[in-house]
């Protein structure tokens, strides 16, 4: 038995919120789809955010719709305060990401307020999810320029350790460290992530991560290394941060799954299967941006897919 990795694909969410084309919702809903055919049950879908803010998500509520009735899938939702929050519960989305920032410049150009502010936020979020009759909805809690910040610089990671153990203490499920600007490195990636995983080690952690300077995959790697084993990625490479200019997307999903892999744990993901899932995203977002090594290399031929292995 290999021992398993996790990846969610944010695509639908973080990679869609800086493109240019209004996706429909049938075809936000078919990107889910096919990346649950390809045996990715984890989808970050949409986020519940004021569509005047970002257009991309006034179907917020179609999708998670949609997306919640699909059999085999856990969909989750991001939001950046109660009221969003709020949506979510009254769809029986199963997952919330409730995100903040480590970063205080970025909390209050992000969702205008400071993150102590945020926090107690979080708390009210965690009373009224507990109060709910029926399915328990789990929540992550989500912290934005763990790594550092465009706007501040360098960030404590003191504070970013902090900031987890209080987010478990409030409720949190899961804890989703991200490096929103691409600010990480190994080294950097390797320490911090030992520090919160030894101070939350029974909640479950995720990493996010952007490539914005090429290393979002070794990154991966020293996060691995420090026990995580579950990580958010996008279809192509797609996503950014409005506070990161010229920055490029999230870690690409396709490579992602491929060096996990290759590293020889089980994903549960066909890469094959991704790939061709790439190919109708690209058509359908013309003019934008997209990474992605192996789909633009191929699989090479010693790699072993999944049901190989298995076999």
């Amino acid at each position: 038995m290999r021992e398993r990795a996790h990846v969610r694909e944010v695509g639908p969410r973080d990679g869609l919120q800086m493109v240019k084309t209004i996706l429909p919702s049938a075809r936000k809903l078919a990107w889910c789809r096919g990346a649950l055919e390809a045996g990715i049950r984890d989808i970050e879908v949409t986020s519940f955010v004021p569509p005047k803010v970002v257009p991309q998500f006034t179907d917020a509520e179609e999708v998670a719709r949609g997306a919640v009735a699909m059999q085999g899938l856990r969909p989750s939702v991001l939001v950046p305060n109660l009221k969003g929050a709020e949506r979510g519960f009254a769809l029986d989305v199963p997952q919330v990401n409730y995100v903040l920032s480590a970063s205080e410049a970025h909390n209050l150009a992000n969702v205008r307020r400071s993150t102590e502010e945020s926090l107690e936020d979080f708390a009210r979020i965690a009373a009224v999810r507990d109060q709910r009759p029926g399915v328990r909805i789990a929540l992550g809690g989500g912290i934005a320029t763990a790594f550092g910040c465009t706007i501040a610089g360098a960030v404590s990671e003191a504070r970013v350790v902090e900031i987890a153990a209080r987010l478990v203490e409030m409720g949190a499920d899961e804890i989703i460290v991200a490096d929103t600007v691409g600010y990480g490195d190994p080294g950097q990636v390797r320490r911090l992530m030992k520090a919160v995983v030894a101070a939350i080690g029974h909640v479950p952690v995720a990493c996010h991560f952007h490539d914005t300077r090429g290393l979002g995959l070794a990154n991966v790697t020293a996060a691995l290394e420090a026990g995580v084993r579950a990580f958010d990625a996008s279809l192509a490479g797609l996503g950014g941060c409005p506070f990161a200019p010229g920055a490029t997307g999230n870690i690409d999903t396709e490579d992602t799954v491929f060096m996990l892999e290759q590293l020889g744990f089980d994903t549960g993901v066909d890469v094959e299967k991704l790939i061709d899932l790439r190919r109708e995203v690209e058509n359908w977002l013309p003019g934008e941006r997209f990474s992605g090594a192996i789909a633009r290399a191929g699989l090479p031929k010693t790699y072993r897919p999944r049901a190989k292995v298995s076999a």
